[in-house]
């Protein structure tokens, strides 16, 4: 049966998360009117509407079709019993991930890689293994590799993150699988794993953009961060301008609350 929530539901009593300080949330909230029309009327630190559905692929051993906004990816996930050449050694499981985007999922069509993977595929899958090993023990995995295959189906900005918050749960839900067929004893997740988008959009500082805003951003960032508040990764460039301290340390504050609710909506779902 599938399984689908949205991040519009509201946080569940008792459940806000230690990485917010809610008191500084509460102030970033009343300071996050936008001065520019955001599509579905958002202010500048309010993300959209996200919807996490699992399995719906019938021979994945885990997936996930997240939808933010118009951005759409499928995340799939499969459990082989073998590790990597020079992994086998170290009797450690493995977590990789694969990206790409549909010929149609944007408004040029993006050719097929049959001549190989384009830098940025394969900077975007790097990105997304990484995120996952993150909240991994792979000595609870046991000697099995788990890939993830994360498949654009429309992009409308945001693919790398929302790909981080869809193969997390599919990753769960093969990790879940694998217990519940005694191939390991125990879970190996060691928490969440969630990433946002961010940047300055004609001066102004926004969270999850859209496409029409990111080809315009001045500078651009995305945050993937555990539920734990540790940060795993921060992307940041400067497109048409540099960004202060001041700005960076505003953009990582801002993301907090949208990470939280991407967290609880993960929750929501798997039960986690």
């Amino acid at each position: 049966m599938n399984t689908k929530d949205s991040l519009t539901s509201p946080l569940p009593e008792g459940k806000s998360l230690a990485v917010c300080d809610q008191t500084r949330v509460q102030t970033i909230s009343q300071k996050s009117n936008s001065v520019h029309a955001r599509s579905y009327g958002r202010s500048a630190f309010e993300a959209r509407p996200c919807t996490l559905e699992r399995q719906v692929m019938k021979y994945a051993d885990g997936s996930c079709l997240i939808t933010c906004g118009d951005t759409r990816v499928l995340c799939s996930a499969t459990v082989e019993d073998t590790l990597p050449t020079w992994r086998k050694l170290s009797h450690l499981g493995w977590v990789s991930a694969e990206y790409a985007m549909l010929p149609a999922s944007a408004k040029r069509r993006t050719p097929r890689e049959y001549k190989g993977r384009k830098g940025r595929s394969m900077e975007i899958e790097r990105l997304i293994g990484r995120s996952l090993r993150s909240v991994v023990d792979f000595s609870k995995l046991g000697e099995h590799t788990i890939t993830i295959d994360c498949d654009v189906l429309q992009a409308d900005g945001g693919t790398r993150t929302a790909s981080i918050v869809g193969a997390w749960v599919a990753l769960h839900d093969a990790c879940r699988k694998m217990v519940e067929a005694d191939k390991i004893a125990r879970c190996p997740l060691t928490g969440q794993v969630a990433a946002i988008s961010m940047g300055i959009v004609h001066g102004e500082l926004l969270v999850d953009l859209d496409y029409p805003e990111d080809s315009n951003a001045d500078v651009d960032l995305n945050v993937v961060m555990r539920d734990d508040g540790g940060l795993v990764e921060i992307q940041g460039t400067g497109e048409r301008a540099t960004l202060s301290r001041h700005d960076l340390n505003a953009l990582l504050d801002a993301s907090e609350p949208a990470l939280t609710k991407l967290f609880a909506l993960q929750k929501s779902v798997t039960n986690f």
